[in-house]
C-alpha cells in the first residue's frame, strides 16, 4: 500500500535551497515514506515526536540538516513534508 507525499509551500521552497546531496537523501526518504510509510525505523536518526510528526536528521555535522513531516489519519493516507533544513530552525 502505497503512502500520498506531499510538500507544504514553506518545505518546497527550503527543499529547492538544499545542497544537491541533502536533496538526494531527501529524496530517498520521500521514496521510503511512499512505498513503506512515515515510520522510518530503518535511518539511523529517525525520531517520532508527539501529535503525528515524525522527524530525521539527514546529515549529522555542521550543519545538520532535518526533515520534518505529519502523519494525517483516515483512510487516504497522506504524508505532509513541513520543514526541510538546519538543525536550529526545525519546529519542534
Amino acid at each position: 500500500m502505497s503512502w500520498t507525499v506531499n510538500y507544504c509551500r514553506a518545505a518546497e521552497k527550503q527543499q529547492q535551497k538544499l545542497p544537491e546531496r541533502i536533496r538526494v537523501l531527501l529524496d530517498t526518504l520521500v521514496y521510503e515514506i511512499m512505498k513503506s510509510g512515515p515510520v522510518r525505523g530503518n535511518w539511523q536518526n529517525y525520531g517520532k515526536l508527539s501529535g503525528g510528526l515524525h522527524h530525521c536528521h539527514l546529515k549529522r555535522g555542521k550543519p545538520t540538516y532535518v526533515a520534518v513531516w505529519r502523519e494525517e489519519a483516515g483512510e487516504i493516507k497522506i504524508v505532509e513534508i513541513t520543514y526541510v533544513g538546519t538543525h536550529e530552525k526545525a519546529p519542534y
